[in-house]
Formats: structure tokens, sequence, C-alpha cells
């Protein structure tokens, strides 16, 4: 767009910036320059900082100038715990019910679906939702997917803890009444024992894992399109990197492949660091060994590169984070192998992290660590530990971990399951669920990420807006002033807290002169906005390494094109990802307003005091079908 004031600068153009992003309130994250209004690009790096008039001898006649038009610019986000990977792998299969504000028209969004997808598809959503954001504030029922989608079949994942699954899923993932129960889950049945659609993690989630293997995968080349989506998708939100924490089903490398060829062509839009997670039970040990034998932690470039190990190590290590169910008890004397395989990765020289949702798992694991202290072993230099998760970790182990030189990436799963855990364990114990205040307290770092794409939704706003509320997605309070962040100790934790995470924070997580040209130029400013408004904060120009990656609203058309979506009845291509607020989502819920008041009339009607209460009931609405 024409910018007036600034004119190339004669014979500049070898010292010139490439990109000049200015009129700008930036907020650096750097303690000796917090503030600035332009920032200059040259080379992936950032050039300068400071006024527009200071920075104009830099334009040159080849340099890109972008006028912010005074919005808040910010360090590209960072989410410390993302499955990137195998979330760009699926992408444009998954119908995103992330930010719909209501059933209904979660509902019409499947029915919608149906009549595109062709035979021997399935509709999977697949995380990033719950009752809470919706006004009606009920999961589906097995009979609103059959009614929604009689012939296709429909996977519904909610969270970690359960999944609906319609008739036609059901016979697509051949489950019969005589289909036994996998360890640790639950295929529920009816009066005549035949499936009834819903699966319960119980505490495991391998029969969720497992359920959705079943359904068909892209081939080579529509995997590498899913992928650049993505990562674009990302991009919309201001993240410019992210920790991939691998999970369930990820197998390296053939799973890692499209990311790689992604990199070794330029194409990647995100920074990615990458875990390696042994996939399968009985044989951890083996891959570890086998992974310390052939790559090396920081292998790969400033774009792609192996992090380490996590963010599990042995399968018997690990618990689960079903608050709708009872904490499980780990197997006694799991720390054996688990010692074998710290010890391994420790002698190799390999950081790694560690998925632990108890402190009764984090206090056994710290046990393994201490008597590898003891010995000399443990951290071994320049090594770093991290664990994943921590939601009940205590004051004492937090002691531990300090003393161990450990960190602790925290996830904003409890804005989706605070009043499962609320309900299973009381408010108190929720106020410090997890104890982000207490970590900091103890100097440790702390990043924080979502744990997107099956659990969380992948928008960090909604994330960063649970740091400095202490709400959930549906507006329940948990947490006392004392646990809550201000917003720019929040945003540390998504920028230069991810970085500190992989060493890279001498490079990465602010903006000073000679770091990484990452950036978010914000379509609100996040400083400024109601708390209520952060999650709908976008970004309408991302920058990575001096690229445009992502541009809309006044910046439509400046970043780097993109292949269409394929294939091209995609859920994606018809209606994108995270769903923003707009009309629709407004006419929505003015007719689930309506519905409810008149649902509402009619219950008083049925109860016999009039109070409009619905009567006691401990069946869960999922089961209503």
């Amino acid at each position: 767009m024409p910018v007036a004031g600034l004119r190339p600068a004669e014979g500049r153009g070898g010292g010139a910036a490439d990109l000049l992003v200015r009129n700008a309130k930036v907020f650096t994250g750097d303690p000796r320059r917090p503030e600035a209004r332009a920032v200059a690009v040259r080379d992936g790096l950032v050039l300068a900082l400071g006024d527009d008039h200071d920075l104009a001898p830099l334009v040159g006649p080849a340099t890109r100038v972008v006028d912010a038009l005074g919005r808040r610019v910010v360090p590209g986000l960072n989410d410390s715990h993302l499955h990137v990977v195998r979330g760009g792998l699926h992408y444009v299969l998954e119908l995103r019910w992330d930010g719909v504000r209501s059933l209904r028209r979660a509902l019409e969004m499947l029915r919608e679906q149906a009549g595109r997808t062709p035979r021997g598809q399935w509709i999977r959503v697949v995380g990033g939702w719950t009752p809470e954001q919706f006004a009606e504030r009920r999961m589906p029922t097995v009979a609103e997917l059959n009614a929604a989608a009689p012939d296709t079949p429909v996977f519904v994942l909610h969270l970690y803890q359960s999944a609906l699954m319609n008739r036609a899923a059901v016979r697509a993932a051949g489950y019969t009444r005589d289909t036994p129960d996998p360890r640790g889950g639950q295929i529920v049945r009816g009066r005549d024992g035949e499936p009834t659609g819903v699966l319960l993690a119980a505490p495991g989630a391998l029969v969720l894992y497992s359920t959705l293997a079943k359904a068909p995968v892209l081939d080579a080349a529509d995997r590498r399109t899913s992928t650049r989506h993505f990562l674009k998708e990302l991009n919309r939100f201001g993240l410019t990197s992210a920790l991939d924490a691998a999970g369930g089903f990820q197998n390296f490398p053939d799973d890692y492949a499209t990311v790689v060829d992604l990199a070794r062509s330029g194409e990647l839009s995100l920074r990615i660091a990458y875990y390696l997670f042994p996939q399968t039970a009985g044989q951890e040990l083996a891959d570890l060994r086998r992974w310390t034998r052939t790559v090396r932690p920081g292998d790969g470039d400033a774009w792609l590169r192996l992090a380490g190990a996590g963010e599990n190590l042995t399968w018997a290590a690990a618990d689960f984070e079903n608050f709708a169910q009872p904490r499980p008890e780990l197997e006694p004397g799991y720390e054996a192998e688990f010692e074998q395989a710290v010890r391994l990765l420790t002698e190799n020289g390999w950081g790694f992290r560690l998925h632990a949702t108890y402190d009764e798992t984090i206090r056994r694991d710290l046990a393994v660590f201490e008597k590898l202290a003891a010995e000399g072993l443990f951290p071994a230099a320049g090594e770093r530990w991290l664990f994943d998760h921590a939601e009940t970790v205590s004051d004492h182990s937090l002691d531990r971990i300090a003393a161990l030189g450990g960190a602790v990436s925290v996830q904003n799963r409890m804005s989706f399951q605070g009043t499962a855990f609320a309900a299973r364990y009381g408010y108190r114990a929720a106020h410090r669920t997890p104890p982000v205040r207490a970590m900091l307290e103890r100097g440790l770092t702390v990043a924080a990420g979502t744990d997107a794409t099956r659990v969380s939704s992948y928008n960090p706003w909604v994330s960063l807006h649970w740091l400095v509320t202490g709400r959930t997605v549906g507006g329940t309070a948990l947490y006392p002033a004392a646990n809550l962040l201000g917003r720019e100790e929040a945003l540390e934790l998504y920028t230069r807290g991810g970085a500190r995470l992989t060493g890279e924070d001498g490079v990465k997580g602010m903006l000073r002169e000679g770091y990484y040209a990452d950036l978010a130029v914000l379509s609100q400013d996040y400083f400024a906005v109601p708390e209520a408004a952060i999650p709908d904060i976008e970004s309408v120009l991302t920058v990575v390494g001096g690229r445009i990656v992502h541009a809309e609203a006044e910046h439509a058309g400046l970043d780097e094109p993109l292949p269409p979506v394929v294939p091209r009845w995609s859920p994606v291509a018809h209606f994108g990802g995270y769903a923003a607020a707009g009309a629709r989502q407004a006419e929505a819920m003015a007719e689930v307003a309506a519905e409810s008041e008149q649902h509402r009339r009619w219950r008083a009607a049925q109860d016999g005091d009039g109070s409009g209460r619905p009567p006691a009931d401990p069946v869960d609405p999922c089961f209503a079908h």
C-alpha cells in the first residue's frame, strides 16, 4: 500500500532493509528497549528498531514497507507444546468445532459436511472444543449425530475423555457386541449388548486413538498440502514457532517426512523443534537406543530441528489427564525401566520432556532423577529437561524440580477441563491447578502452550486468556488473583519461555537487533482490549524470518500463496479452521438463546414447583440417545 513520507534512499540498496514495518505500537519483549514504533528487517533478522523517522534511511529501492496503521506488534508466539506434525498430516480431513459458539451450528456443520463427503470417508471432529463453549452447554447425542449424518461415518472426539460415533462409524470401525474392550478403555453397550456409539477413556485414551486410526488417511502429496495449510492456520494467530511434543501414532521417521520435505524446499512457515516419542510398549528402550545412535538433538536448522525425547519415554510412566475419571494408579515398579531410559538419554547428552499430570507421578519421577543426580549423572551438562502439564504439582515437588535445573511447560487444558476437575476434586484444589505463579516465584523456566489439536484448541489467545483471567472457555472462574498472571507475564511464557526450553533464547523470543525477525501485527491490542476479547485476537500480518507468511485485512495479498485445499470435499475448504466470531455466529447465538428460553419454560411447566430447575439426573447428556 502507498506509504506517505517515505522515499527510497538513493544509493543505499546494499545496506537497506528487506522489510520495514512502521507506524506500529511495537512491544519488543526486550527489557532493554521495551517499545518502538518501527522494525527493520534484513536477511531474516531484526536489523533495527526505533521511530519511523529513525529507520527511514534504511528504506531502499527493494524494501517492502508495511504500514501497521497504529496496530500492536508483538514478538512471534511460540507454542511450547503443540502436536503440530501430527496435526498437519490430518488437518484438511477434520471438521473443526474450535470457536463454534452453539451446538446447533456445530450439528449444522456436520449435516452440511455429510452432503459433501464421498463414500468411504469419515467426518471427524478431533478435539479443540468443549460443551462449555456452546450456548446450549451440553454434548451432542448419538441420536443427533445419526440424524445429521445417517450414512456417513462420524467420529467426534471430546478431549481425551470420550468419543461419540454414529451408527455408520460403529460399522466402519468394525465394532460389534463381540469386540472386547481395550485396556484402559470402554466401548459402551446397550441392553442388547450392541455398541451404542459411546467410547470412554477409563482412564486411558488408547480406545480413542485406535478408533481414530481406523479412518482413511491422506496420500503423501495431500499430506504436504494439508501441513502447509495447517501451518498457515497457526500463522493466522501470530504463531511463528512451536515445540512438537510428538504423540501417539506418530512414528519416526515416517511421519516426519512431510515437514522434512517442506523444510528442505523452504516452504515451512513455522519454526518447529520436535521431540521423539517411543510408540510401542515394550520397545521403548530399543527405540531410544536406536535414535541416540543415529540422530542428535540440535540436528537441523532454524526452521526444523530435533530437540530431544518425549513427551513419553516409557508408556508405564505416563498418567492420563481424564479428569472425568479417578486419578490413575501407575504400575508399581515402573521406575526400573524408566530409570534405564533416563540414564540412556543422559549418557548420550539428550534432553527430554515428560508428560506428568499429577503430583503423585511427578514425585516418583523425581526420585529417579535424584538417584541419578546422587551418582553425578543427572542432569548432563547442557541437557534441558522439563515436565509437561503438571496440573497438581506440589510446592515441594517444584522445589525439587528447581534444585535439579528442570523446567515446566503448562497448557490451558484446564480452560477446557476445569469444571470436570473441580467437580471431582473441588474448587479449592482447582485454585492452583496448575500453580503457575508458584513456578515463577521459584525462578523456574516456564513456557506456555495448548496441547492441541486433540485436547485444547490451537488458538494461543484462548490460552493467554486463561493465564490472565483464570477462566474456562465457558467463563467459570478457577483461580484466585494470586495465581493469575499479568498480560506481559503471560505473553513472555508464549515468547521467551518457549525459546528457553530449546536453548534459542539468544536468537528468538523478543524483538532485538540480531534476533530472528519473527513478529505479529495484531487485529486488536492485546494490552488494551477487555479481558473477554483476548480470545478473539488474530494476526493481520505474521512475519517469520522476514517472510510475510500470513496477511489479511488491510494487508491481504502480501503473503505467500498456497495451493488450494485438497481434497475438494475437505471440511477446511468449506468451513476453514478456527471459527472466528462473526455475523453468522451472532445469528446462531440469538437462535439458541430463543430456543433455550422456550425450553426453560417447558421444563418449568413439567416441574411441580415451577422453578424451572431440571430434576436431579446423574446421567451425562452425551448418553441420552
